[in-house]
């Protein structure tokens, strides 16, 4: 065994001992090892490089490395590596400027968190503190992080068992390959999904309805993309009853769907919006929520009840501003919009031809490849042929970010039009691994 093998395997070994992870048994093996990256590759210690098609956990939307974004983290750790919150900071003053050249109109603070979960906790309290109101209503089709209201709000099978916060309530949204509502076009599965959302809000009381969360584009659930005009009739209905509308953007946000914001695809403006992931690719722990002026305001003479001790960090404030401003001198988000456009969408669109493969969707560098056991009933494809397909991938040199029976492609927006051919070339291959049973 040569000795970078053995450095993987002592990484994995140590690992297992002392490591313990989200979301899985302990005793699950874990092999896969990272030991370095640059754009969009990772590779191990014995050199086997991987295209990561998966961001990592679809945030290193400037790729891995990028030496903007490295240099002006160690920059900041020489001048102030760290400050209190409360303290005026000129890192966090500049981080906050560039979220807000991004945000919609209107839009005039920013309150900076340590990830996209404390975002939505502190999105949600400020809904509460403004309307005076409780609940908030979210999707059965989400993901809004792991601590207590983000949990909560979340509508997969993780909040199963840690629904300890108050005031929650869930509806469908549209996803009309696996329709709530018997819809067979697009126009139905929006009309019906707003009918039923306004109904959930007035058999709750809308007195009682804080907020209304979404994820613009839901990400971990199978970036199901909106159908047009369903955001916007979500913003009418929160204006009828005097609801805050919150957008989480911590996954489809700044770069990932070809747009800043993934809210720039709709005509909707919310009143909060959630975001971290792509704002800096994850360099520094880092998120926030912008605030609009409305919402800021009430907060003038009025004690905001939150606080964390690295909100602002000034490590994670100049990753922000670095990995914002590359983005914008380097063209990363038109990069984006074009690979899906011109490449990922019709390339992953061939894939149909695959037995398993019940429906492409998804736009940017954000997609999802639902596989079926049968494409007339659609039950979803087998764990065992997941497993088989995640593994045909990661032999073949691909990163795959596997999801129930979905194959979610998120490769960096800065990926080429190269890579992203290759990339689809090997997932075509081990879906016919796969199809072979």
């Amino acid at each position: 065994m040569s000795e970078t093998t053995n450095l993987d395997a002592q990484a994995v070994a140590d690992d297992h001992g002392h490591v313990f992870h989200s979301w899985m048994a302990q005793g699950t093996p874990r092999p896969f090892v990272v030991a370095g990256g640059e754009g969009s590759w990772v590779w191990n210690h014995a050199g086997k490089r991987f295209l990561d098609f998966s961001s990592q956990l679809v945030n290193t939307n400037i790729g891995h490395q990028h030496p903007a974004v490295v240099k002006a983290i160690c920059d900041q750790a020489s001048t102030l590596a760290t400050v209190a919150p409360a303290t005026v900071n000129t890192a966090r003053n500049a981080a906050a400027q560039a979220v807000l050249e991004r945000a919609p109109e209107g839009f005039t603070k920013v309150f900076f968190t340590n990830a996209g979960a404390d975002a939505v906790e502190n999105a949600i309290r400020l809904a509460r503190l403004t309307t005076g109101r409780e609940k908030v209503v979210s999707s059965y089709r989400s993901y809004h992080g792991n601590t207590g209201a983000a949990i909560n709000a979340t509508g997969d099978w993780r909040r199963s068992h840690n629904e300890y916060a108050r005031g929650h309530v869930h509806a469908f949204t549209p996803y009309l390959y696996r329709t709530e509502f018997w819809a067979t076009t697009v126009e139905e599965e929006c009309e019906r999904a707003l009918h039923h959302l306004e109904r959930v809000i007035q058999a709750e009381g809308p007195a009682s309805v804080a907020a209304i969360l979404l994820e613009t584009v839901p990400g971990s659930v199978g970036v199901l993309v909106p159908p047009p005009g369903y955001l916007s009739g979500v913003r009418q209905i929160a204006d009828r009853y005097g609801i805050v509308l919150i957008l989480d953007e911590v996954m489809a946000g700044f770069g990932r769907t070809g747009s800043w914001l993934a809210l720039d695809l709709f005509d909707v403006r919310p009143d909060l919006v959630t975001f971290a992931k792509g704002v800096n690719s994850g360099y520094v722990p880092a998120g926030g929520v912008m605030i609009s002026e409305p919402i800021a305001e009430v907060f003038d003479e009025r004690v905001f009840p939150g606080g964390l001790t690295y909100s602002g960090h000034p490590l994670a404030m100049a990753s922000i501003v670095a990995t914002l401003k590359a983005m914008a001198d380097e063209g990363i988000v038109d990069n984006a919009a074009r690979i899906g456009a011109d490449v990922l969408g019709p390339a992953l669109s061939t894939l149909t031809d695959n037995p398993l493969v019940g429906e492409v969707r998804g736009v940017g560098v954000f997609w999802a490849v639902e596989l079926v056991a049968d494409k007339t009933t659609r039950q979803p494809a087998a764990p065992g042929v997941m497993a088989k397909v995640k593994a045909g991938c990661l032999s073949r040199g691909l990163l795959p970010f596997v999801v129930e029976n979905r194959i979610h492609v998120a490769p960096p927006c800065v990926i080429t039009d190269d890579e992203a051919r290759q990339g689809v070339q090997i997932l075509s291959e081990a879906l016919a691994d796969g199809a072979q049973g």
